[in-house]
């Protein structure tokens, strides 16, 4: 009679935060095998973050070098201010955020939200901008542990952690609810127009402070500083300094805050976590269309792209009007696009305005000019055209189809410029007409369309064949502003090298501004629309012969790897 066998279960491991930084460190050497051009960016990106870090470093650390204990509380509150409102709001704007483990991959697994927030926020801290982040931070820690002692360079570097963990969990926390919010179509047009009403109260608030900075001394500047550091923003920076000037009760306190802040932070990452992983938010039953006028094709085509023609250009127009409006990643870049331009002609054309008049506050536009308004458009016509530098990358795999199509890469270009246009154009007029009427200057309209024109169009262009040589993948995620780990500074890179060539080739707008005059006002509209049109249709004619060839290795590029 056979004894049956019991073999001892082997007891569950406890999943743990080091489980989740070894998963992303072995993803990441997966993502880096073979491709050599990755880790030279890698490699690239670490150097400029180490770079700026190490002066970082020198400026929070200049005032316990030097025995300046006046200046370390202002340093200390503002610099630990700047980096954590840098950390909510560049990944929105510019960088995103770098999802190399998506949460929503661990939606099926049986893990608690605290073991699944923990993790996450460990393996964030196992990035470059963290480490760049904890080496500027770490002047903070010199200044105090110099005017203080070490008991205050203790506190500082406990300061300095709990600062770090805050800025991590509030980039996360606000990039997944915004994600939230996009994805919900119902309120993704009030989040459009909430981002373009503060973009355009950013400006005036700006000069507001200048003008404040202009007219206070250091000692009033001293005192808000002081109120800056018992703010989260300031608080967990500020601790150390407080030690080294003998203020230990208050330094116990902002430690608090920054707990409390940090705990606040990770609960409403987790609520926002648990919805992204749950899935795409619902917006009510589907509508069906009221008749079928003009057959089913008919159907395909959204009102805005009603002229283009029924063939494969109207086709892929139509669908790349649809995608930008409803996937939540390309929306996302167009609120960017609203945000920044603007801020940026608010900022450059009204900095010089004064407020400090007899009768109170006035406006006087006095540094405006022709020549600085078009500057200013071209960044904004640049910027608004740097979206498309990785618009491959926003298909992904789904690219396939048209490869197995066969679309010719002058067609796919072209129908690519022009759905995007349908939604920029119009924002670029909006931004021109708002910045003539505040100016006071309509007579300018004409050298702010033209300068907008020629940079938007040579942007079209560049970032046509941006897209097609250094296309990347995108993580499939349900956040829109998530990043695969090293693709932040692959993007960065593509935005530099694209509005810098943007801005040199649309450069003779500015020289014609200055110098031709009030001829000018009237030649810069018909020869701006020429210019950036011409570069457009030049910039798909080339970038899709090179298309052409290489289709099946963009393919490759885009497509997300496992």
């Amino acid at each position: 009679m056979a004894v049956p066998v019991t073999v001892p279960e082997r007891p569950a491991r406890r999943v743990s935060a080091w489980h989740f930084v070894r998963l992303k460190l072995r993803v990441l050497g997966n993502n880096f095998r073979g491709q050599t051009w990755r880790v030279a960016l890698f490699v690239l990106g670490v150097l400029f973050g180490l770079w700026f870090a190490a002066v970082g470093f020198f400026l929070l650390a200049v005032p316990g070098l030097a025995g300046e204990s006046r200046y370390a509380l202002m340093i200390a509150a503002f610099g630990g201010g700047l980096l954590t409102l840098g950390w909510l709001l560049l990944p929105l704007v510019f960088f995103g955020v770098d999802e190399t483990l998506d949460p929503a991959r661990f939606a099926l697994l049986p893990l608690s939200r605290r073991t699944l927030v923990t993790g996450l926020l460990a393996a964030a801290l196992v990035s470059v901008p963290a480490l760049a982040t904890a080496i500027t931070a770490a002047g903070l820690v010199v200044t105090a542990g110099v005017l203080g002692g070490w008991a205050a360079a203790l506190v500082g570097a406990l300061g300095v952690v709990l600062g770090l963990l805050v800025c991590l969990a509030g980039a996360r926390a606000l990039t997944s609810a915004f994600a939230a919010m996009l994805r919900s179509r119902r309120v993704r047009d009030l989040a459009a127009v909430l981002l373009a009403v503060l973009a355009a109260l950013l400006g005036p608030l700006q000069l507001l402070v200048l003008a404040a900075v202009r007219q206070t001394d250091w000692d009033r500047l001293h005192g808000v500083a002081r109120v800056v550091g018992w703010t989260p923003f300031g608080a967990p920076w500020t601790a150390g300094v407080d030690v080294a000037e003998g203020r230990a009760g208050a330094a116990v306190v902002k430690l608090l805050i920054a707990v409390a802040t940090l705990g606040v932070l990770l609960f409403w990452w987790s609520r926002s976590l648990e919805s992204a992983m749950v899935g795409t938010a619902s917006s009510g039953p589907a509508r069906t269309p009221r008749g079928v006028a003009g057959g089913a094709v008919a159907q395909l085509f959204p009102r805005a792209v009603g002229w283009a023609r029924r063939d494969r250009f109207g086709a892929l127009v139509a669908r790349e009007c649809r995608y930008w409006w409803r996937d939540a990643r390309r929306r996302a870049n167009l609120i960017t696009v609203a945000v920044v331009g603007v801020f940026v002609p608010v900022m450059v054309n009204l900095g010089g305005f004064s407020f400090s008049t007899e009768g109170g506050a006035a406006f006087g536009g006095a540094d405006s000019s022709p020549a600085l308004v078009s500057l200013s458009m071209i960044f904004v016509g640049a910027l608004a055209a740097v979206t498309l530098a990785n618009q491959f990358g926003f298909d992904g795999s789904s690219y396939a189809a048209n490869l197995i199509a066969g679309v010719p890469g002058r067609v796919e270009l072209r129908a690519r410029m022009a759905a995007f246009s349908i939604y920029v154009v119009p924002m670029l007029l909006v931004i021109a007409v708002a910045l003539a009427v505040v100016l006071g200057r309509p007579e300018w309209l004409g050298v702010m369309g033209g300068a907008l024109s020629a940079a938007y169009g040579c942007g079209l262009a560049i970032n046509a064949l941006v897209s097609v040589l250094g296309a990347y993948s995108l993580p499939e995620s349900s956040n829109p502003f998530a990043l695969n780990s090293g693709a932040g500074f692959t993007k960065g890179l593509l935005t530099l090298v694209s509005m810098v060539g943007s801005a040199v080739v649309a450069v003779p707008f500015v020289v014609g501004a200055a110098l031709l005059g009030d001829v000018w006002l009237w030649l810069a509209l018909p020869v701006g629309l020429a210019y950036g049109g011409g570069a457009a249709l030049l910039g798909a004619y080339m970038a899709g012969d090179t298309l052409d060839h290489r289709q099946p290795e963009l393919l490759a590029d885009v497509t997300p790897r496992r």
